[in-house]
């Protein structure tokens, strides 16, 4: 299913993500959460509607009861998506990517998986698995359509297997955000040696397809022979429109990580005071101001860092009561994610820092020592700029 997420460097240690409003949890498949959202219930209801004249003719007199077996139908179908999903996700855990959720919408599902991938190889199969099994699903159920006696099974087991085979086979359509999408871009990223520009190919793949779609219904009845309907103007329109925006976001987000190298922690880095905790707040303010640092940390007296110190809650401390106060008092303390690699950059800067929320991170060297503080508001400042070149 269309899938705007792209994989990242490998497995890491982080703080689960926050759950998305209006989601909720219905499982887990290989330690992934599996979501849904609320507009699922609406697209379900919506189907078993649709489905339900078709129970009524295969066997009358169901009455209420056609309704309800429209929507296990819709259940059914949704975990034949869910299964498309799945295998996007198990191959990036197989790859060494991080996968935060599966969630199930209106439109299909999406794999979150951090950040974007490594290889063109990478990209290539976490995409092409999900129409893959989609298409198995789909001749399965065809071939169990084939042998099964007429009723209720048989016509929900064709209906799965005629939405699993359109499923499968317009999502390697090649344009974002479709997976085939993703497979043109790991074939022009290989070709070219430039992920940017596979991006913007693949994007601009998408954005054709949405206009050839825009344009089904005018030419519906030449091709097909039949009047298009009012739903069939609605459906064209959603997805084309989901189609457009999702290939203009994903060629903007492109053109953000072109810029992403240039974004460095060490030249943003403050440079750092080290003070002890029990330190009194208004000595430590004034040795920093005395040897020109930006920053104060709080150390143990073996040297290792405790706390960085907030500056908005130093700003927030009335001056006169500064002397009285330790410096631990207004300090952070130095928790799992609140200290990176002085060389940390690009992509893995941002990934690290939306991972763990922090006003300020602490940077070491690769044998520990301290390099400085770096202030989310410092970082941001300079992926402003970068942006605006």
């Amino acid at each position: 299913m269309p899938d705007p997420t792209d994989p990242a460097d490998g497995e890491r240690h982080r703080a689960p993500s926050p759950r998305p409003p209006g989601t909720f949890r219905v499982g887990s498949i290989v330690g992934i959460d599996v979501l849904i959202t609320s507009s699922w219930f609406i697209v379900a209801l919506l189907i078993a509607v649709t489905f339900a004249p078709r129970i009524e003719q295969e066997q009358a007199g169901l009455g209420f009861l056609k309704y309800v077996a429209g929507f296990v139908f819709a259940v059914v179908l949704y975990l034949s998506v869910l299964l498309h999903e799945a295998s996007h996700a198990v191959v990036a855990k197989r790859l060494g990517y991080g996968v935060n959720s599966i969630t199930l919408h209106f439109l299909g599902g999406m794999t979150e998986i951090d950040g974007q991938s490594r290889k063109p190889r990478d990209e290539f199969w976490i995409a092409v698995v999900g129409p893959l099994t989609s298409i198995a699903v789909g001749a399965v159920a065809l071939g169990g359509y084939l042998v099964m006696p007429d009723g209720l099974v048989r016509l929900a087991v064709g209906g799965l297997a005629s939405a699993n085979l359109v499923i499968g086979v317009l999502n390697l359509v090649p344009g974002l955000p479709l997976d085939g999408g993703r497979v043109l871009k790991s074939a022009v990223w290989r070709a070219s040696g430039n992920q940017y520009r596979a991006t913007i190919v693949a994007g601009w793949g998408g954005r054709i397809t949405a206009l050839a779609l825009l344009l089904w219904p005018v030419v519906q009845r030449p091709l097909i022979g039949t009047e298009p309907q009012i739903i069939d103007i609605v459906l064209v329109f959603i997805l084309g429109l989901f189609l457009w925006t999702g290939a203009t976001a994903a060629m903007a987000h492109a053109k953000l990580r072109e810029r992403l190298p240039a974004l460095v922690a060490r030249p943003l880095a403050r440079r750092t005071l080290t003070v002890p905790s029990d330190l009194p707040l208004g000595e430590a303010v004034r040795r920093a101001q005395e040897a020109q640092a930006g920053s104060i940390v709080t150390v143990a007296p073996d040297g290792r860092p405790l706390g960085i110190v907030s500056e908005a809650a130093v700003t927030a401390m009335p001056e006169d009561r500064r002397p009285w106060v330790p410096v631990s008092t207004v300090a952070r303390a130095i928790e799992e994610g609140l200290t990176l690699p002085a060389t940390v950059a690009g992509e893995e800067l941002v990934l690290a820092i939306s991972r763990r929320p922090a006003e300020e991170y602490l940077l070491v060297e690769a044998d520990g020592r301290i390099y400085g503080v770096l202030a989310t508001a410092d970082v941001d400042r300079a992926f402003r700029e970068n942006a605006a070149r």
